[in-house]
């Protein structure tokens, strides 16, 4: 908290403490990478018909470029986290943020697909260092009479990244900045990347978990491979004719993956620190919702690389004019979001989000509609109503969808619920991300890689694969919807949560724990 030095004669102001003065200029480093993760996660989107022109790449490379980001960012969240505690919190950040900023780099100057998408990976690797820290430090950093006041900073800083990423890419990719097309969306990261180091080095506080949980790497592991046995053959398989081997790689991926629960659970008896906490979805509602919010993520990534590229390769707008057409989608989900926690829920509970639900399978089909009826005459104006209703839609269910999710969980577990949950749902893009080959490119036909003439003539094609990728986006949405009824009407009260049963020798709670435990109460889109 701010002290008052004594005033000299002729001062009438106090000034702060230099200690407060350190503490808020590190919460400006943690929110500006914070941002930076915000923005590169949607920025990409809105260049990728540029990337694929500059470099050559065909469909399965932009795939690649999205999802690669999103899976390495998933699998690296817990395990980053338990190293911030271990290790130390300021230590990894800035390990994570050097790392970050080297990767924006490799990926602004990648010579063809292959670079780009090997720099998108340790992008996302390193955020999954950084990440986790911020509100670690945000908690062990302010005392918690302030700490409404920063979740309040930290929840604004997540809606302007939502919004401003697209837009963000859209003026840069635009404007083709030193003739760089899109490669400056990445390279903006280096000035802002090297001042956080400088910055967080001198004002950062170190800190430490007093009992951390160790770091599970076996299971790490384990979990990578059975993805990836899922999602290669997946996003690869279409480009190569779907040979014999993706589909053996795909039926035994989720034999790596029961084997990983079967470690899983050893590993909970043997020392108590398993990557996942399989007790929680012994929990219902936390079960289901894990299971929305991996839905959720799925329709989130199939969508939004859907939408950009039919507006740019089916529509034949430019970068700018796609990223201001969704405009009206990022402040109808912003609004939403705002409303659903702070009046809607206490009143109406569970309805809110099916009613999100709803409201976003009314958008996409009447984006189903107009995509099949005006086909390449299609107007920014004709598709605003549809992104108005499901943009209100997605903001009624991503805010408060955590908290009714863990509503039921353990207090002492809510931190290792928060954690699993928010990588469910960066899973579930990658998963969108990989499945928009049957979905999307299944339709579109070729490999990605014509230009020009040749281009244009796919644009028809485009316009179909759109609409065929829309009805697999109703049909999840319509099981968002039915998977909400599982959750509780209302949250109960955090004093009548029950123990999970079973789970008496757990470790208590860290003080990781209890920064994630905070980090679902804003409820903010993620």
């Amino acid at each position: 908290m701010p002290t008052t030095v004594p005033a000299a004669p002729d001062a009438a102001v106090p000034a702060p403490a230099p200690a407060a003065r350190r503490r808020w200029i590190a919460l400006a480093v943690l929110l500006t990478a914070s941002f930076m993760d915000l923005v590169d996660a949607t920025i990409v989107n809105i260049a990728v018909p540029s990337i694929q022109r500059d470099l050559g790449a065909g469909f399965s490379a932009v795939q690649w470029v999205t999802a690669g980001y999103a899976l390495a960012f998933a699998l690296g969240l817990i395990t980053g986290g338990r190293l911030g505690d271990i290790y130390g919190r300021k230590k990894l950040f800035l390990l994570g943020m050097g790392g970050f900023t080297l990767a924006s780099a490799l990926c602004g100057v990648a010579a063809g697909p292959g670079m780009l998408i090997g720099a998108r990976v340790l992008q996302g690797a390193m955020a999954a260092l950084m990440v986790p820290q911020v509100l670690a430090i945000i908690h062990v950093s302010f005392p918690a009479g302030e700490r409404g006041k920063v979740f309040g900073m930290f929840g604004a800083v997540v809606g302007l990244g939502a919004v401003c990423g697209p837009l963000i890419g859209a003026l840069l990719t635009e404007g083709d900045l030193l003739g760089l097309e899109w490669r400056p969306i990445f390279l903006i990261n280096l000035p802002v990347g090297i001042a956080g180091i400088l910055l967080g080095r001198r004002f950062l506080t170190e800190s430490r978990a007093p009992r951390a949980l160790r770091v599970d790497l076996v299971g790490t592991a384990l979990a990578t491979v059975g993805l990836l046995m899922l999602l290669y053959p997946l996003t690869q398989g279409r480009e190569s004719g779907w040979p014999w081997w993706g589909f053996v790689s795909m039926a035994a991926s989720p034999l790596v993956l029961a084997f990983f629960v079967r470690y899983e659970r050893i590993k909970a008896r043997r020392d108590g620190s398993p990557l996942v906490e399989l007790s929680l979805f012994r929990v219902r509602t936390f079960a289901a919702g894990a299971g929305v919010q991996l839905t959720f993520g799925v329709v989130s990534g199939l969508f939004f690389l859907v939408w950009t590229l039919h507006m740019q390769l089916g529509l034949g707008w430019g970068p700018l004019h796609a990223g201001l057409t969704g405009v009206p989608f990022s402040l109808a989900c912003s609004a939403a979001a705002g409303m659903s926690v702070q009046k809607l829920v206490p009143r109406f509970g569970r309805a809110v989000l099916q009613a999100g639900a709803l409201t976003m399978l009314c958008g996409a089909l009447l984006y189903l509609w107009e995509a099949g009826h005006y086909g390449t005459a299609l107007e920014s104006w004709q598709m605003a109503p549809a992104m108005l209703l499901m943009g209100a839609g997605m903001g009624l269910i991503v805010a408060p969808i955590t908290d009714a999710a863990i509503s039921e969980v353990p207090a002492e577990h809510s931190g290792s619920a928060s954690g699993i949950f928010n990588t469910t749902g960066q899973l579930g893009m990658a998963l969108g991300l990989g499945l928009s080959s049957v979905a999307f490119f299944g339709v579109v036909g070729g490999t990605g890689e014509a230009h020009g003439a040749a281009a244009a003539a796919l644009a028809p094609s485009f316009v179909d694969a759109t609409t065929h990728a829309l009805w697999w986006i109703s049909g999840g949405l319509v099981l968002i919807f039915g998977l909400l009824f599982l959750l509780p009407r209302r949250a109960p009260a955090a004093a009548a949560v029950p123990a999970v049963p079973g789970d008496q020798d757990a470790p208590e709670r860290t003080d990781r724990e209890a920064a994630q435990a905070e980090e679902h109460r804003p409820a903010l889109v993620s």
